[in-house]
């Protein structure tokens, strides 16, 4: 019974050991790791890093000439939105079949991760407060509102 214990116990250590060698070797390949997305005007491009934080931003073909203040700070943050949603991808991509259940272990569970409580829930596609709706997506609409109000008192628009 004992020596069926300890093999259970080897095995199991095993698994963790190597499940460790992979995150270090998933956390290294991810140190430099780099998203980059462009807004749906084509007028500005993001690159953010790992973290999530800006390392980028490229205003294309002299588009921003042509802006408004508030649809540029749109695009900007349209374009940073979609990196750190494609970098958020992979980092749960590369993570993801790390947090199985450890096989040697009888009634093992997998590790559960709340992806969206790291990342927020607009990166990984979950439905928080905005809807799963971007804040380049919120504010488009803002603009867009603002653009096409109308004046209650004359019925006129005051775009």
């Amino acid at each position: 019974m004992t020596e069926g214990i300890n093999q259970q116990i080897a095995e199991a250590m095993a698994h963790l050991e190597a499940t460790q060698a992979a995150v270090a070797k998933a956390e290294a390949g991810l140190r430099d790791a780099t998203a980059t997305a462009r807004s749906r005007d084509r007028a500005v491009e993001a690159t953010v890093g790992a973290q999530g934080q800006l390392t980028g931003l490229k205003f294309l073909d002299n588009k921003y000439q042509g802006m408004t203040a508030t649809q540029l700070s749109a695009s900007v943050l349209e374009a940073a939105h979609q990196a750190r949603t494609k970098v958020t991808r992979q980092v749960m991509d590369t993570f993801g079949p790390l947090m199985g259940a450890n096989p040697a272990i009888p009634g093992g569970r997998p590790i559960e991760v709340d992806w969206a409580g790291i990342f927020g829930a607009d990166a990984v596609g979950g439905s928080g407060r905005g809807g799963g709706r971007s804040a380049g997506d919120r504010l488009r609409d803002e603009i867009h509102e603002d653009d096409t109000d109308t004046d209650t008192s004359t019925g006129r628009s005051r775009a």
